[in-house]
């Protein structure tokens, strides 16, 4: 699992152990079709399928052409021209985070990151999973830029990259979702009940 990042990011992994944990994705689902301004959830559900407890369970998110250089949820624009001035950050956003994984505290309810962040690039994590359990990765966005795009995954056991997240096969535990965002976006009208309704 490629993980990067600065600050802290030694203690979040600090004193993992190596090995090798079966993982089962239970749930990963992201609607296919959306529209701009929609609000839509991507979600990641993953089961301890070993003996052990994992680590500590953690979901990166990337994009497929440039890894985790583009925040998540996004994607990267041209570099400037020889004389032009230089971009602060190439990364442009897809879909805006309305809320991310983990409780939502008060960063969240201000429009942090949410709870599960971690220092690591575009990387939520939920702690210990004991054998059995299941943690939920609840995304929350809205999509913001029209076109087709791919949003890539992968589960990790750790944060150091000693804990190792594994299919029943010994394989590594990823997944993407090909999404088209159309450039119309959703009609809000309110029906004879007084609720508000949105086309698809």
């Amino acid at each position: 699992m490629g993980l990067s990042g600065c600050g802290g990011s030694a203690e979040q992994g600090g004193g993992e152990p190596t090995g090798s944990f079966p993982v089962q994705v239970t749930t990963a689902r992201f609607p296919a079709a959306q529209t701009l301004s929609e609000h839509t959830q991507l979600v990641i559900t993953v089961r301890n399928a070993g003996t052990k407890a994992i680590p500590n369970i953690a979901v990166t998110l990337l994009n497929p052409l440039y890894g985790t250089a583009a925040q998540a949820f996004g994607t990267l624009i041209a570099a400037n021209g020889p004389g032009q001035p230089a971009l602060a950050s190439r990364s442009r956003p897809v879909w805006v985070v309305d809320q991310a994984p983990g409780p939502c505290g008060y960063s969240c309810h201000q429009g942090g990151p949410g709870a599960a962040v971690t220092a690591y690039s575009n990387t939520w994590a939920m702690g210990r999973l004991a054998p059995g359990a299941t943690a939920r990765f609840d995304w929350h966005v809205t999509a913001v830029a029209p076109g087709n795009y791919t949003v890539d995954y992968q589960v990790a056991a750790g944060l150091s990259g000693k804990a190792k997240a594994v299919l029943s096969g010994g394989g590594p535990v990823a997944g993407s979702f090909k999404v088209t965002i159309s450039n119309q976006p959703r009609q809000a009208y309110v029906n004879n009940a007084g609720q508000i309704v949105y086309s698809k």
